[in-house]
């Protein structure tokens, strides 16, 4: 993780700078930005969120192969982790986001119903892998 903690390191060093300078510069030209302002500071601030949440999780987890100068290739061998097989429900999660936010154009009913398929497509990732061939 000491690599990815130094790029994120350099994120947080340099919306530091920008976020402070950005609100001096527009509030001594008489018109302070808000908006810009506070996009900068979250900006900072979810950097600084995954900047520790690399330091500590390098700190548990240790040395990783690719951290070090002496690593090999092999040692990263292995499961990498659980991907499942493919699934319609990502679709159907799309197609429920796509809804809710056309309920904003056409008419909130349509937010409800596109609410109303966003649970079925959330119960649809809870439980992908307790039906089918895929049951546990």
């Amino acid at each position: 993780m000491k690599s990815e903690a130094k790029i994120f390191f350099f994120l947080v060093a340099f919306f530091a700078i920008v976020t402070p300078a950005y609100a001096y510069v527009t509030w001594s030209m008489g018109h302070f930005e808000v908006i810009g302002t506070t996009v900068l500071a979250l900006t900072l601030l979810f950097s600084l969120m995954i900047w520790g949440l690399l330091i500590i999780t390098g700190r548990t987890v240790g040395m990783r192969p690719e951290d070090r100068k002496d690593g090999e290739i092999v040692e990263g061998a292995g499961a990498l982790g659980f991907f499942p097989p493919s699934s319609i429900v990502p679709f159907w999660s799309a197609i429920a986001i796509a809804v809710i936010l056309l309920g904003a154009v056409y008419g909130w009913w349509l937010s409800l119903l596109g609410v109303g398929l966003g649970i079925w497509a959330a119960c649809g990732w809870a439980y992908e892998f307790y039906t089918g061939d895929y049951k546990h």
